[in-house]
């Protein structure tokens, strides 16, 4: 992935990270419908611009995960 979709991705997970944090905490109900509005929009905005993402890769279904080691050896 480009290194702007792992923005979107850190930037919607601090949003969320900070409506519960706020939630916890007792802020005022206007500051915490406001992030939980604004996290919807970023998640939305993010899972785009990872499906709209060119990326490709040479790997296929038969190379499996890259950290398992090859048990047909």
């Amino acid at each position: 992935m480009k290194n702007s979709v792992i923005q979107w991705i850190f930037i919607t997970t601090l949003i969320l990270v900070t409506v519960t944090l706020f939630s916890a905490l007792n802020f005022n109900f206007s500051w915490v419908f406001f992030l939980v509005v604004f996290g919807q929009i970023a998640s939305i905005l993010m899972v785009f611009k990872i499906l709209n993402d060119e990326y490709t890769t040479d790997k296929t279904f038969e190379d499996f995960y890259q950290d398992r080691p090859d048990l047909s050896e």
